[in-house]
């Protein structure tokens, strides 16, 4: 997704046309939303009516994850395509176990960079920052400023790449660029990826990415063939390869009976050699 800067400086935040982020607000019971958005979600809720257990199922996985590897010690994160924040955000969720962690959000969309202010508020014993950067040009996002002044790519990153690759769609393009990101960090560095797939049902699945489509996000469901290819020569944590709401459960997890088919995305952990 592109941002539009007017003459004057000022980022035209494009109300009037659906973004993906702000549709991914609605899911999640934000307020950053606005009726194109919400039209476009109705759209996309209609062809796909599982749509919130998706997104909300995702959402978890992401802080299961995080607060996992956070008690493996890792003490640096990387999320790019961050989305809108919704508390608790993954620095909360990192810090909440390791208050010294420190976090990078990386986005493209303008909404997001206008919100940004709230993923800035660290514990003081950390630090957060946000780059205004495309997972597209892996090379300018880890050059950014914020990213360099903000982590140590000397040492162990965990990069977290959630509900964000589909967004790439092509053949062989977002398994570029994770290669590209994979091979600048060092040993012990972590991917934690989740991704829509189409493998428990096809056909709805191939109307979801349709409905995307037509307000605008191009995108591609990925196999779990293909999921799987993004972590050549890392070392998968346990599980393994799973739908989302099946990597590490929380006790008593509420989206327990949530079946794979409405979670609809696969979701791993890996650490680099």
């Amino acid at each position: 997704m592109s941002d539009t800067t007017a003459d004057d400086g000022v980022i035209d935040l494009e109300l009037d046309r659906a973004h993906s982020a702000r549709m991914y607000d609605y899911y999640l019971g934000g307020h950053t939303n606005f009726p194109a958005d919400r039209e476009a979600a109705g759209r996309a809720m209609a062809v796909f009516p599982s749509l919130l257990v998706t997104a909300r199922a995702n959402r978890r996985f992401m802080h299961r994850a995080t607060r996992h590897l956070a008690l493996g010690g890792m003490r640096q994160f990387l999320d790019v395509g961050t989305g809108i924040p919704t508390s608790p955000n993954l620095h909360e969720v990192a810090q909440e176990v390791a208050p010294e962690s420190r976090v990078v959000y990386a986005d493209n969309d303008p909404i997001v960079l206008a919100h940004a202010q709230a993923l800035l508020r660290s514990h003081p014993a950390g630090r957060t920052a946000y780059a205004h950067a495309d997972v597209t040009d892996p090379a300018a996002l880890l050059a950014a400023p914020e990213v360099r002044e903000t982590l140590d790519l000397e040492r162990p990153v965990a990069l977290s790449l959630n509900a964000l690759l589909h967004f790439v769609p092509g053949r062989t393009r977002a398994h570029e660029i994770v290669e590209f990101l994979k091979d600048a960090l060092p040993s012990g560095s972590t991917l934690a990826i989740s991704h829509v797939t189409p493998d428990f049902d096809p056909e709805g699945i191939a109307r979801l990415v349709e409905a995307y489509r037509a307000a605008g996000t191009p995108g591609q469901a990925r196999t779990w063939e293909e999921f799987t290819r993004f972590f050549d020569g890392w070392e998968l944590l346990e599980p393994g390869v799973t739908t989302s709401h099946r990597w590490r459960p929380d006790a008593g997890d509420e989206f327990g009976g949530v079946t794979d088919a409405e979670a609809a995305c696969y979701a791993a952990v890996a650490r680099k050699p």
